[in-house]
């Protein structure tokens, strides 16, 4: 074990792609323990023939279609409608741009890198101060994986054998929880900011018409969720029902063509390529682990020294919030789920209730340096050092923080919505 988290950890340090870290480590322990080099290949093949990471694909297909067909804009808008005369208007409006469009995507990257550039435009020419806007863009960017569809979600439920519609559900409760928190923390923000530009109310006429226009991509979440729940179809299912809802409205919106057809499937295959060589890598890492016997060691370890479970939660919440600073969302859960999902069942903690406490310490991981995903996006985007962004974010991770907790130690919030819906 020694042998290969050392070579793990020095590629890493030597700044090697996680999925050649993870791939090169393995191989090598292999060599040195003298196991069939061959195996390998079945291994790396057996990651990602998984019917359920068809969703990933989908779901980033339609992300990327709903950013260049003009429906985030529409989204947006009527955000800016029903909230933008509150103090902090615009901010209130990011927020709830991002629950909606967290209903499509699924993904934190999409969300920051379309409609995330929409609202800093919008924030910008309202006078918002530039820390702020790319605080409250990067914050709020962070619900999206956690309200359904989320590709974390479906990447946990891969790794540990955990309906994927129960923990779509479940991350319904803990999202609103975080848009409350921020929303709270705009308000007290922009309070003494009067040089912030503040919108009229509109009128209902104003919020209908603009109902009306964004009423087709509001149903995007409502039809996939509606189908899940409602037994119609599998997750995997909504995510391509997701596709070709997308593409409807973009050509009836006449914001998109045929020809941009090949433009979406290579920017959706350079996503989806990578996130499945991390998850071929990771799988056979983690096969690694499993022939090594590390998991059976660690987990009577680990009880050995600890028997309550809600220290063992707050240990391993600790642990996720370091690993999520240096690892990516996708190895960090293939990798830690057959390690840690067995400790926590052993205590009675609910798998689910475990599924959206990782993800969500993972999710934090993308607004913290050295790795944060969301602090390089929001970076490109507005050429602001990632050292500012940084310390820009850390109200936000704050409200994250506490919502976390309250998830952790009050596991009702997260189950008591898909046990509703699925007994």
């Amino acid at each position: 074990m020694l042998v290969l988290f050392g070579i793990f950890f020095t590629l890493l340090i030597l700044g090697t792609p996680i999925a050649f870290a993870l791939f090169g480590s393995s191989i090598m322990y292999m060599v040195i323990n003298d196991l069939p080099v061959q195996m390998a290949a079945a291994r790396l093949v057996s990651g990602p023939d998984s019917f359920p990471l068809l969703a990933i694909a989908f779901f980033v297909l339609a992300g990327s279609i709903m950013n260049s067909a003009g429906i985030t804009k529409r989204i947006f808008a009527f955000a800016e409608h029903l909230v933008g005369h509150f103090t902090g208007g615009l901010g209130h409006a990011n927020v709830l741009a991002s629950i909606i469009f967290s209903g499509m995507s699924g993904s934190a990257a999409a969300d920051v890198g379309g409609l995330g550039a929409i609202e800093l435009q919008a924030m910008k020419e309202a006078g918002y101060e530039e820390d702020f806007s790319l605080a409250v863009t990067g914050g709020s960017s962070i619900i999206g994986p956690i309200i359904p569809p989320s590709i974390p979600a479906v990447v946990f439920g891969v790794a540990s054998g955990v309906s994927i519609g129960r923990l779509f559900v479940a991350g319904i409760v803990p999202g609103l929880l975080m848009a409350l928190g921020m929303s709270c923390l705009i308000y007290f923000q922009c309070k003494r900011k009067t040089d912030y530009q503040k919108l009229e109310r509109a009128s209902f006429k104003t919020i209908a018409r603009s109902f009306k226009e964004s009423f087709f991509p509001l149903m995007t979440p409502v039809i996939i969720m509606g189908g899940i729940i409602g037994g119609i179809f599998t997750p995997t299912e909504a995510a391509i029902i997701a596709v070709f809802y997308a593409l409807i409205l973009g050509f009836a919106y006449k914001s998109i063509t045929v020809k941009d057809l090949p433009h979406f499937l290579k920017e959706t295959l350079n996503t989806t390529i990578g996130i499945l060589f991390i998850i071929a890598s990771a799988t056979l890492f983690a096969w690694v682990l499993t022939i090594s016997q590390f998991p059976q060691s660690f987990t009577t370890a680990f009880l050995g020294f600890v028997t309550s479970k809600w220290m063992a939660l707050i240990l391993i919440n600790i642990l996720l919030l370091i690993v999520g600073c240096f690892m990516e969302t996708t190895p960090a859960q293939m990798i830690l789920v057959p390690i840690l999902l067995p400790i926590v069942v052993s205590l009675g903690v609910d798998p689910v209730h475990f599924g959206i406490i990782m993800i969500l310490n993972l999710m934090i991981g993308l607004m913290t340096p050295p790795l944060g995903l969301v602090l390089f996006v929001l970076s490109s985007v507005s050429k602001v050092s990632i050292e500012k962004l940084s310390k820009a974010v850390l109200p936000y991770i704050l409200v994250i923080g506490i919502v976390l907790l309250i998830i952790t130690f009050t596991p009702q919030i997260v189950l008591f919505l898909p046990n509703m819906v699925y007994g």
